[in-house]
């Protein structure tokens, strides 16, 4: 894991998941950065969510659910907080097959 150490924040990475096409943007000054590339390449903006890597944390620790991006009020997430239980999963998943 340490491997994916990143260049802007020493311990922590951010990424952005898109949970239906099950991809994964890393490493940027913004998750709004990695956001708008994937947005580029045909992610929906409703699929997609911000999170930071911890690579030399384990288990739950290693994901942290917050970002800017994730505040939507028309999807139900009133916070920078990852709230619904289901999409946390998913991202979880995404992460995990992804990141070995």
């Amino acid at each position: 894991m340490n491997a994916m150490l990143p260049g802007y924040f020493g311990d922590m990475i951010k990424a952005v998941v898109d949970v239906k096409q099950c991809i994964l943007g890393l490493d940027a000054e913004l998750h709004a950065d990695i956001e708008k590339e994937l947005l580029a390449q045909g992610s929906m903006q409703a699929d997609l969510w911000g999170i930071n890597l911890y690579p030399e944390m384990e288990d739950e620790d290693f994901i942290e659910f917050d970002s800017l991006i994730n505040i939507r009020p028309y999807q139900g997430n009133r916070s920078r907080d990852v709230q619904d239980p289901a999409v946390r999963k998913q991202i979880i998943d995404v992460v995990n097959s992804l990141i070995q």
